[in-house]
């Protein structure tokens, strides 16, 4: 709770006058029986009506004050739990964006979706609650107490008596309550993944007609989780009843005890009826406390996994050139030769302590002077786009030493590093946005820019036949194109920048082999100063560029240009041999 305390620390003066006018409001509520009190015994013996109205008008205007306190301290308190829950929703949002890829694996894009909707509301629900009823209540409870006192001590203390019990009745349910909520929210998460699967694969699923497997393996990951709140809600809900049956318990001994006192003289008819007013306002206090534990309960729970997140270390902090080792210096003299270098890289992607697994790549070696192309081909699991992954630092590899333009990656500050990028990624996304603003995509470009790109990726031609243009309108992940039309649209998004270095990763596989080649020549003709890296299965995408690197296994197994590689790689053979034909593989060999 302590990052979540941060966060209310600039409303504490707000939440203070909240709480003034709270305040004031509930002493209103508890004055009110003691004037009746007053009025029974006091005033009416009098037989003066003048007195009578006098002190009606009195518990009136406690009743008025009282109402119109309070609708005012609630409604600030609702801004309070509303701004404060803004700004933990949007820092939350902002570290998620941030997080390495690394650390989003650890958490889970589910459990992310959960802390960031579920979560938040919890501790929304909990920071509203605390300032309408976490004040008024104690303040009923205590105060009711001293006022009971200052009418009869020997009543307040036979109700009193029945404190301490109903005080360890909170403790232990609250105790078994706060891991059965942690557990929930693990559950919760199960709950999001799998819609968030489901929702995904939907087609997959009604192609193959599974919807009944997935309705049952949703059921039972829903079950789980209804079980587990059933759990938990049976064990908070076992404190309302217990502490109710106390508090009637006690109410019954102040009957009794009231009866005998007011037959012996002791005490008067008024205060009596005064004393059950307030023991039905310290009852309903009692209550509000139990339900406070219960959101409490949640919103810690919920607190403690959203601090989770916003207190994770940067993941792939950038050294300095006066930390980094010899052999990782920044400093730069002269024109580099080399553009991109990868020495003796190897990754893996699980890296625990405990983990003894294989490298996803091992050992891998290129380089690339400024406007060279590189192509990378090779299995589905080959370490393809892993290579991506490192150069662009979204990873850390634990081997070997990323270059580029002679600085290594850890050296460069990862704002301006990703700037030097223009990417499509395998499994890229569009937006529910227009055409020209996905190609933008929140870059300073003018419209000549967007254009420009459309047309060297051969976009421009599907998009002007839209009556809107670049002004159309697509569904959420581009539904409304083809496959073809959505990597162009990518393709373009990439290159409106005008980057250092483009990378395409499987970005043309749903285009024709004429728009592809057309594409491959736009990129030499009009871009032959950015450095290009190209993964793709067809070797036609290649076989052109300066350099191919073949990996299998996550093993380099060749690099060099394509009649190198004919003469020198069986795997690079095969797959040429299969995909162009024996005729074609016979004339080239």
């Amino acid at each position: 709770m302590r990052k979540i305390l941060g966060y209310i620390k600039p409303y504490i003066l707000r939440m203070t006058f909240g709480f003034s006018i709270k305040f004031l409001g509930t002493i209103m509520d508890l004055l009110i029986p003691w004037v009746l009190a007053y009025i029974i015994d006091e005033v009416i013996p009098l037989k003066d009506i003048g007195k009578v109205l006098l002190w009606g008008a009195m518990m009136l205007l406690f009743s008025v004050f009282a109402v119109v306190g309070n609708i005012i301290a609630n409604s600030m308190a609702s801004a309070v739990a509303r701004d404060i829950t803004k700004a933990i929703r949007h820092d939350l949002f902002k570290k998620i964006c941030y997080l390495s890829s690394r650390q989003v694996d650890a958490f889970t894009v589910p459990t992310l979706i959960s802390r960031m909707t579920s979560d938040t509301y919890n501790v929304h629900h909990m920071l509203g609650v605390m300032q309408r009823i976490g004040v008024r209540a104690p303040i009923l409870l205590l105060g009711g107490i001293i006022v009971t006192l200052t009418l009869d001590p020997v009543l307040t203390l036979v109700m009193v008596g029945v404190m301490p019990l109903i005080t360890l009745v909170v403790y232990f349910v609250s105790k078994k309550g706060v891991p059965l909520y942690t557990q929930l929210q693990t559950k919760i998460d199960s709950m999001v993944r799998k819609v968030r699967e489901d929702i995904s694969g939907i087609r997959v699923i009604k192609a193959l007609s599974q919807e009944n497997h997935e309705i049952g393996s949703f059921t039972a990951i829903n079950t789980d989780a209804a079980q587990t709140e059933k759990k938990a809600g049976m064990t908070m809900a076992a404190a309302n009843p217990t502490i109710t049956l106390l508090l009637n318990l006690g109410l019954v001994m102040i009957i009794i005890v009231g009866g005998f006192r007011v037959n012996s003289g002791l005490t008067e008819v008024g205060k009596i009826i005064a004393f059950l007013s307030y023991f039905t306002i310290i009852l309903n206090a009692m209550l509000a406390v139990t339900r406070i534990f219960t959101i409490y309960t949640k919103a810690i729970a919920s607190a403690r996994r959203i601090e989770e997140v916003l207190e994770a270390e940067e993941d792939l902090s950038v050294i300095s050139c006066d930390d980094a080792g010899p052999d990782e210096s920044g400093e730069i003299t002269g024109e580099p030769e080399y553009h991109i270098e990868f020495d003796k890289v190897s990754f893996r992607y699980n890296n625990g302590p405990d983990d003894d697994g294989e490298d996803n790549i091992s050992n891998i070696n290129f380089r690339l002077r400024r406007g060279e192309s590189l192509g990378i081909i090779g299995s589905t699991g080959s370490g393809k786009t892993t290579i991506i992954n490192l150069l662009m630092r979204f990873y850390d590899a634990q081997k070997g030493e990323i270059r580029i333009n002679g600085r290594p990656i850890k050296t460069i500050d990862k704002g301006e590093l990703r700037r030097m990028f223009g990417v499509a990624f395998q499994n890229d996304i569009l937006f529910e946005d227009t055409i020209m603003e996905n190609i933008r995509f929140g870059r300073e470009l003018s419209e000549e820019e967007v254009i420009e790109a459309s047309e060297h990726a051969m976009a421009k031609e599907f998009i002007m036949v839209r009556p809107e243009a670049y002004t159309a309108d697509l569904s959420i992940k581009g539904a409304n194109l083809s496959g073809g039309q959505k990597q162009r649209l990518l393709i373009s998004r990439a290159l409106a920048g005008k980057p250092d270095i483009l990378i395409l990763d499987d970005s043309s596989s749903a285009l024709d082999y004429k728009t592809d080649a057309m594409i491959r020549k736009a990129l030499h003709e009009k871009f032959h100063m950015t450095t290009k890296i190209v993964v793709a299965q067809r070797v036609s995408s290649v076989m052109s560029l300066d350099q191919i690197l073949v990996l299998e296994d996550g093993r380099q197994i060749g690099c060099g240009t394509h009649e190198e590689l004919l003469r020198t790689c069986e795997v690079y053979q095969e797959l040429y041999r299969i995909q162009m034909g024996d005729r074609v593989y016979a004339s080239q060999t």
